[in-house]
């Protein structure tokens, strides 16, 4: 008799890395979860909805944070270590059920008690909102470093902003992408932890007057920053550390004037102009938007976030004891402030502030203090991305601050002109306040100054920094520039998002990877082991076969399974060249039409990402791949040989579900424009191959895998540069190209839109005209590489071993490493795998050990 299939849930079970679920623990689960849905939720199982039951899991599953959460902010306190404060704008963190249930290693029992319950895991997993603080790989970028530092048992706490609008949700209708807010605390968030308890003030406007003891920043209008607690557990060793959001409040006084005139209801209203300054996360991704709630959310932030390292460094267990702990001589040494890019960068000229205007140091032991604490990345080259304050708005808002900054400067180009006399033109090149135009302060070079350690993101990137973008600096200060190139967490883009490839992998060399993930080269030689190979591509198909059901369920498509999934996502940006990927499906789609008995290799292309609201040439390209999908899909010459998806609301957990199905990723930025890229990462990870430029992490890749295991094209940076000395023009490639030119005049005939024929002249107008990232020089090589990709998928194995070369070398790319090498290069402090005590083998009640605040 024929063994019957195993269930979704006997799969599960199986899960080497996930352990067997003990039956005491899954009774716990059972007993805890009744109790939320009683006490917590107040609903009994005849009405209880499947959000009620996804909280009262996720009540549970917090309830096995706390004691951990609780026992390493005494630890810290205890031990006094040294403090990593990472500051971003941005934390993309997606969904936190799955991944908390992994780091506690409480995901068997968790399964086990809902299904005995009657529930599905999977199905209450999906009713969680994504946290989508962030846009892209910055914002992700962040929490995957969250997840690192706490696993490699860092002291280390995100600060950010608590948006209550994240980045928005994208639907598209009639082929366009409409932009809808995303109200993901409409249902409550059961990760954070309110501290009304701690809100700290945080001032703007005003003016600034000089008395005996210096200068004094007064009639400000306030507001308060109170802060919000999420829990950040490590993978496995008891660690548990805090991200910490601040939300905007309006101070608890009302201005009396209103009272005076009666008007006590529109003092009431007033109260929201305070509190928009945390209402929304700006959606521009690698684009500058010189806006007042834009400078006044980074110095909300920072001005909170400082407030409290130093209320922290003040009251430190040893703070009281020691006189030299109550001066700020040993702050370097206890605190270290990473700026996510220069989004933070008022954190600067705000400490300066503090120890200047508060604490009564003197300028250059403020200055010291400054440098030696802060450090500086910076992620990206684009000329339209680097943030430039205008004076006039920074005069209005902060007056403090642009007097500080002008000190700054004035004492920087001292050292310039010391070092480089009368060399007036790289003073001008150098100087944070820019007098061409409008006068403005650029902020990268007020980072660099005011940090004691500057790093690019990649081998290239940080290259490209110091030849290029800060070439001056990096002459004077060539100790300061580094390279970290960037990582992905392994815990939530391998064991988390692809159990069926991470349990292959486990049963040839056990489970050290998921904290060490350079252990994966141990994979190399089974490349030779065809039993082995089988089963990566299994997995692959089941992947495959899980994504299909999923795009016939929300998209009514149907995918067939043995094509290549050729997928590309990424934020909608010209520089990422989504429309390169447009014009190769075009070509695909007419060699089919010319030759329809002509052998071809089966793909599905797939597309996702948001593009900035106010970016229309990008939304256009949206608007293209769309009106390409309706031609080619409904096509019945084509059949399922080619198949066209634009995924709708590409977010964290979307990512999660495609990125395991992926056969190619597409990583075709012109060289010289990613400083990164982490997707590229996470693809590799999970078994794509990587078709792409030598550009961003790319070129590590190829270092790794070896150039035999990934499709690289096209120019590298200094065919670049070449190409634009020679003066690049577009329309020689457009006429020497039949195909290209086919394309292109298709697109602008409205074959593609025939209800609106003009609808993509101006998308064609800009590569003809203006094709700024070098689309058509690089297109030919780009065909003639996709064709090669074809030739490599129509051998299943040959293609196995490729993806299994990739597996191999993932280790790299890991978030650990990189954090490893932040943490020992610039912020002076060792990782450990100390693992913590759980809470129930603490002895006796430490908690009345802590401080009085939360760590």
């Amino acid at each position: 008799m024929a063994a019957s299939p195993l269930s979704d849930h006997d799969k599960r079970k199986q899960i080497s890395v996930r352990g067997i679920a003990q039956v005491e623990n899954v009774a716990g689960v059972k007993k805890t979860f009744n109790r939320h849905l009683h006490y917590t939720l107040v609903k009994d199982r005849n009405v209880a909805t499947p959000r009620d039951y996804f909280f009262a899991l996720a009540y549970t599953v917090r309830d096995h944070l706390v004691g951990r959460w609780i026992r390493t902010q005494q630890y810290y306190y205890e031990k006094d270590p040294k403090r990593i404060y990472y500051l971003s704008l941005e934390y993309y963190m997606g969904r936190s059920l799955s991944n908390t249930m992994i780091n506690l290693g409480i995901q068997s029992e968790c399964d086990e008690a809902m299904y005995q319950l009657g529930l599905d895991i999977e199905e209450l997993e999906d009713i969680e909102e994504d946290a989508g603080l962030g846009n892209g790989g910055l914002g992700r970028l962040a929490a995957c470093f969250l997840d690192s530092m706490a696993t490699l048992g860092l002291a280390a706490y995100g600060y950010g902003i608590r948006y209550e609008y994240g980045i928005f949700a994208q639907k598209i209708k009639d082929g366009a992408q409409i932009e809808e807010p995303d109200d993901w605390l409409r249902f409550g968030n059961a990760w954070e932890k309110a501290r009304p308890e701690y809100m700290l003030p945080v001032n703007f406007y005003g003016r600034v007057i000089q008395t005996e003891q210096g200068a004094k920043w007064v009639d400000t209008q306030k507001c308060l920053a109170m802060p919000y607690d999420v829990p950040i557990p490590g993978y496995r060793n008891n660690t548990c550390n805090t991200m910490r959001l601040w939300s905007a409040k309006s101070q608890l006084q009302f201005d009396l004037k209103f009272f005076n005139d009666g008007e006590y209801v529109q003092a009431v209203l007033d109260r929201n102009h305070a509190e928009n300054i945390t209402r929304v996360l700006y959606p521009n991704d690698n684009f500058f938007e010189g806006k007042e709630l834009r400078l006044k959310q980074e110095y909300f932030m920072v001005a909170a976030t400082l407030q409290d390292i130093i209320r922290r460094f003040k009251s430190s267990r040893f703070g009281c004891r020691d006189p030299v702990r109550t001066s700020f001589d040993t702050f370097p040494d206890k605190v270290a402030i990473q700026l996510n890019d220069t989004h933070p960068s008022m954190a600067i000229p705000e400490l300066m502030r503090i120890f200047l205007d508060i604490e009564g140091l003197t300028w250059e032991k403020a200055w010291d203090i400054t440098v030696r604490s802060c450090a500086y990345t910076n992620h990206t080259v684009l000329p339209e991305a680097l943030e430039r304050w205008p004076v006039s708005l920074l005069e209005n808002l902060l007056p403090r601050h642009l007097q500080i900054i002008y000190e700054i400067n004035a004492k920087f180009m001292d050292v310039v002109a010391k070092k480089w006399p009368d060399n007036f033109d790289r003073m001008r090149r150098m100087s944070m306040v820019e007098e061409e135009g409008e006068k403005r302060i650029n902020m990268a070079h007020l980072s660099i100054v005011g940090a004691h350690a500057v790093n690019g993101v990649a081998a290239l990137h940080s290259e490209i920094l110091k030849a290029s973008l800060f070439k001056d600096f990096y002459e004077l200060w060539p100790e300061r520039f580094q390279n970290k190139t960037n990582g992905i967490t392994p815990r939530r883009w391998l064991l988390l998002c692809n159990p069926t490839l991470s349990d292959v992998i486990a049963e040839r060399i056990g489970d050290s990877w998921i904290s060490h993930l350079e252990d994966l080269r141990q994979l190399e030689p089974l490349v030779l082991n065809d039993m082995f190979v089988r089963e990566v591509m299994t997995a692959k198909q089941e992947n495959k076969m899980k994504l299909a059901e999923l795009l016939k369920k929300d998209y009514n498509i149907n995918i067939n399974t043995s094509s290549l999934f050729d997928v590309q996502v990424k934020r909608i940006h010209e520089y990422k060249r989504q429309l390169m990927n447009c014009l190769h499906m075009i070509v695909m789609y007419n060699r089919i039409k010319k030759n329809p008995n002509h052998p071809f290799v089966a793909r599905t292309v797939m597309i996702g990402g948001k593009a900035a609201p106010g970016y229309h040439t990008a939304k256009d390209i949206i608007r293209l791949i769309c009106a390409v999908a309706r031609v080619v899909n409904n096509d019945p010459i084509v059949g399922d040989k080619l198949k066209v998806v634009y995924l709708e609301n590409y977010r964290v957990s979307l990512a999660e579900k495609v990125i395991p199905a992926s056969d190619l990723s597409e990583q075709i930025s012109l060289a010289g424009t990613e400083a990164s890229g982490t997707g590229n990462m996470k693809f590799m990870l999970n078994g794509a191959l990587t078709i792409g430029t030598l550009d961003g992490a790319n070129v590590e890749m190829r270092e790794e895998m070896g150039p035999e295991n990934i499709f690289i094209f096209g120019m590298n940076i200094d065919d670049v540069d070449e190409l634009h000395k020679k003066n690049y023009n577009p329309m020689d490639y457009y006429n020497s190209n039949p195909e290209l030119k086919l394309c292109l005049d298709q697109i602008r005939g409205g074959y593609f839109s025939p209800n609106d024929p003009c609808s993509f002249h101006n998308l064609v107008d800009t590569v003809l005209y203006n094709d700024r990232f070098c689309l058509m020089a690089d297109f030919a090589a780009y065909v003639k590489c996709q064709e090669r990709v074809s030739e490599v998928y129509a051998n299943p194995m040959a293609w196995a071993r490729m993806c299994i070369m990739n597996i191999a070398a993932s280790g790299k790319f890991s978030s650990d490493r990189t954090i490893t090498e932040y943490a020992r290069e610039i912020w002076g402090v060792e990782p450990n795998d100390v693992k913590l005590p759980a809470p129930n083998e603490v002895k006796g009640d430490k908690t009345t050990q802590l401080p009085s605040t939360f760590e």
